[in-house]
């Protein structure tokens, strides 16, 4: 009793094959995906960052451009 050694493969090895086939391509297709939500969220974060500066430098500005009122001089107490 020796071994097969048919060139036609079996159902089952057929059936496997195919198997891994779609397993590898539904990988890649997943891969894919999340390379591109991740490419989504680092220009969303990129946007939120630069929305960001812009409002914490406006309110720098603002800052510096308010007037400070002077301390008021104390009152000499006039004696009579």
């Amino acid at each position: 009793m020796t071994g097969r050694k048919d060139s036609a493969p079996s159902p089952a090895t057929s059936a496997r094959a195919n198997r891994q086939r779609l397993a590898s391509e539904e990988g890649a297709r997943a891969m894919a995906e999340i390379g591109q939500q991740a490419a989504a969220v680092r220009k969303n974060m990129e946007r939120l960052r630069a929305l960001r500066e812009a409002r914490d430098a406006q309110e720098q500005r603002a800052s510096a451009h308010v007037l400070e009122k002077p301390a008021r001089k104390a009152r000499r107490l006039r004696r009579t």
